[in-house]
């Protein structure tokens, strides 16, 4: 037990507003994981019919803002957002977000060429601002423009709601181990959204054989995530090898189904 000058110094995580109902427990981390599961679910869904995802973005904005609106300094260091302490394992991690990509590219068109039980065709048939068949100069345009965007919203917005503060919030009662197999479902459960309910033809369908495969490979991907925040001893080693496998993403749809 702690003695009475370690509980004195041992500073809040959370923001005075709101210590009364929020801290690192299990209903924190299921209340934050599920408000920000069903509105991204939603507004994916919505977007995979529009062709539109500003509020999308605003999504993983809310995500990657909510540390520095709730959390104390202590609290953000508590969550990993610190500097890398193994910066060595930087470049594994992009290798390691790409291979995963590239692995589940592989896999689903082995299986389903590229009909629309590929996820990474079905992904490429919501960019509705892509013409069928792009120039090469028009293709690189469109592939950088994507990427970039795909680097920067969802790998760092996610990663500090996942692997950080629900992470933190189910690890405090349930430990590491179980903590990221809770923060790894709920990634993959979401991107349901994304593939597995899809729109075709001007209707709802749910693909569940290729469903499964999408959403066990978000798992594992999520895993190697969890990794390499663990091995780069900061949450920047799970936001790089995120945005590895979303660079990766966008090249096999760019490169690959829009060839």
């Amino acid at each position: 037990m702690p003695t009475l000058e370690e509980q004195v110094d041992v500073k809040p995580a959370f923001r005075a507003p709101f210590l009364r109902v929020l801290t690192f427990d299990v209903r924190t981390g299921i209340l934050l994981l599920v408000v920000f599961g069903v509105v991204r679910m939603v507004l994916v869904l919505q977007a995979n019919v529009t062709g539109t995802y500003q509020l999308v973005s605003l999504v993983f904005v809310a995500m990657a803002v909510l540390p520095w609106i709730v959390l104390t300094r202590a609290g953000r260091r508590a969550i990993g957002v610190v500097r890398p302490s193994r910066w060595r394992w930087m470049l594994p991690a992009a290798l390691a977000g790409a291979a995963a990509c590239f692995a589940v590219y592989f896999a689903t068109t082995a299986l389903w060429g590229f009909s629309v039980q590929n996820p990474f065709a079905y992904i490429a048939r919501t960019y509705s601002n892509v013409p069928e068949s792009p120039s090469e100069a028009d293709r690189l345009v469109y592939f950088i423009i994507y990427a970039v965007i795909s680097m920067l919203f969802s790998p760092i917005g996610e990663e500090l709601l996942y692997r950080g503060i629900a992470h933190e919030s189910f690890a405090s009662r349930l430990g590491n181990r179980s903590a990221v197999l809770v923060d790894a479902g709920a990634f993959a459960v979401t991107h349901l959204a994304h593939f597995g309910i899809v729109f075709v033809a001007g209707a709802w369908a749910f693909l569940p054989l290729p469903a499964l495969l999408w959403v066990a490979a978000m798992f594992l991907s999520s895993l190697v995530f969890y990794a390499f925040r663990m091995l780069t001893g900061s949450l920047v080693g799970a936001i790089v090898a995120h945005a590895a496998f979303n660079l990766a993403m966008n090249y096999v749809i760019f490169y690959g189904v829009l060839a």
